[in-house]
C-alpha cells in the first residue's frame, strides 16, 4: 500500500486507537514496580506515541501532499532516469501514460468536462526527466476549435510537494473548468508539476554548476515538450507560470528572467531569494553572478526591467512574507516597466486552504494577461 493510500491512513488510526485503549486497559496490571511491569509501561507508551505520530504524519501528508511515496519520504526516490530520444526512434519529449476526467459537472466526456492527462517529460537539452499532469479544457476536444491554439500556464507546487496535490488538493483543473464555464477565464492548458525535478534535492529552479539545469528545463525544454504534443500557443504572450511557496519563487524568477517565454508569473506565498540549506546543498558553487541572478531583489536593482506581469500574494496575519511582499511590490513599481499586482488577505497561513482561496482570482488574473489566438 502506498504512502498516500487511504487504507494506510485508516490502518494507522485504528492501530493508534487500539494501542491507546490497550494502554488504558492494561495500565492497572502494569502498576507494579517489577522490571517487567516498568518495561511494559514504557513499551505501551512508546508504541502509542509512535502510532499517534504516524497517524498524524500520514494525515498531514494526505492534506498537504509533501511526499508522493515511501521512496520519496525516505530520500530514495528513483524517478531520475533519463530517456534518450534518438531521432526518428523515440516517442518525443512528452509521453502520455494515463488519462482521467475532471471532477465537476461536465461528466466523463472530454468534450464537456475536459481531461487530465498524466505525462512523462524528458528535457531535450537538459536531459531532466519528470512526471507531470496536463489539463486540457473541453474546447480542446470540440470540433469547432480543432484548429485553435490555447494559452498555457505552468503550475508548480512547493517543496517537496507532489504534482498530484495540484490536481486533488488545490483543484486547479476543477477551478479552471468552473471559471471558464462561467466566462471568468478563457480556456487554458495547465501543465502541473513540482519544481523538484531532481528529487530529493531542492534545486530552487537554478542551473546548478555541474548539476541539474532546472531553470533551463522550465524556460526551454518544458515549453518545447508541450508544444510538440499539444495545440498550445507559440506566440509571445501565450504562456504564464504560477506556483505556491517554492513554486511561487520559481514562477516569479522565470517570468523575470524569461519574459519572452512567460508573459506572466504568479507567486502565491512566494519568497524572493533562493535559500541555502540541507535540502538545497550548494546551488551556486562560488558563482557570484549565478547567485545574484537567483536573488530577485538584486535582479530588480541591477538588471533592465523586463516586459512581464507579476502577481504576488500574502496575508496580513499568518504569512511570514507579508513585509517582504509589500517591499517587493514597491521595488517592482519603481522599475516603471514590469507590472505588479497583488492579493493580500486579512489572515491565512502558508497552507493549501489559503492557496485555494487565492487560486480563482490568480487564474482570472493570469487569463487576462495571456493572448488568445
Amino acid at each position: 500500500m502506498g504512502l498516500t493510500s487511504g487504507k494506510v491512513l485508516a490502518l494507522a488510526v485504528v492501530t493508534a486507537v487500539l494501542l491507546f485503549a490497550g494502554t488504558v486497559w492494561l495500565w492497572p496490571r502494569l502498576a507494579r514496580r517489577s522490571v517487567r511491569a516498568v518495561a511494559g509501561r514504557v513499551g505501551l507508551l512508546l508504541a502509542t506515541q509512535l502510532a499517534l505520530f504516524a497517524a498524524v504524519g500520514l494525515a498531514a501528508n494526505q492534506a498537504f501532499g509533501f511526499y508522493a511515496g515511501w521512496a520519496d519520504l525516505f530520500g530514495r526516490e528513483t524517478g531520475q532516469g533519463v530517456v534518450v530520444d534518438h531521432a526518428g526512434g523515440g516517442q518525443g519529449p512528452l509521453r502520455v501514460v494515463g488519462t482521467r476526467p475532471v471532477k465537476g459537472p461536465g461528466g466523463s466526456r472530454p468534450e464537456t468536462g475536459g481531461q487530465i492527462q498524466k505525462v512523462e517529460i524528458v528535457g531535450r537539452t537538459t536531459r531532466i526527466a519528470t512526471p507531470a499532469y496536463v489539463y486540457l479544457p473541453p474546447e480542446y476536444f470540440q470540433p469547432r476549435y480543432r484548429t485553435r491554439t490555447f494559452p498555457a500556464a505552468v503550475v508548480l507546487t512547493g517543496y517537496p510537494g507532489t504534482a498530484e496535490a495540484l490536481v486533488e488538493k488545490l483543484e486547479y483543473p476543477r477551478t479552471a473548468l468552473d471559471l471558464a464555464g462561467r466566462g471568468r477565464i478563457q480556456p487554458m492548458i495547465l501543465v502541473m508539476l513540482r519544481p523538484t525535478v531532481a528529487p530529493p534535492r531542492d534545486t530552487e529552479c537554478v542551473d546548478i554548476p555541474g548539476g541539474p539545469r532546472t531553470e533551463s528545463f522550465f524556460a526551454r525544454d518544458l515549453p518545447d515538450a508541450v508544444l510538440a504534443r499539444y495545440r498550445a500557443g507559440r506566440e509571445p504572450g501565450s504562456w504564464g507560470v504560477i506556483g505556491n511557496s517554492t513554486g511561487g519563487y520559481c514562477a516569479l524568477k522565470l517570468a523575470l528572467h524569461h519574459p519572452g517565454v512567460y508573459a506572466a508569473g504568479a507567486g502565491l506565498s512566494a519568497y524572493y531569494e533562493a535559500p541555502i540549506d540541507a535540502t538545497t546543498g550548494d546551488l551556486f558553487h562560488g558563482d557570484e553572478e549565478l547567485e545574484n541572478r537567483a536573488d530577485l531583489w538584486w535582479y530588480l536593482k541591477h538588471k533592465p526591467a523586463p516586459d512581464t506581469s507579476l502577481l504576488v500574494t500574502s496575508s496580513k496575519s499568518g504569512e511570514s512574507n507579508y513585509e517582504d511582499t509589500l517591499e517587493f511590490i514597491e521595488r517592482v513599481k519603481a522599475t516603471g516597466r514590469t507590472r505588479i499586482s497583488s492579493i493580500i488577505l486579512e489572515s491565512g497561513g502558508h497552507n493549501f486552504n489559503t492557496w485555494r482561496r487565492e487560486i480563482p482570482a490568480a487564474l482570472q488574473w493570469m487569463s487576462g494577461r495571456l493572448s488568445d489566438r
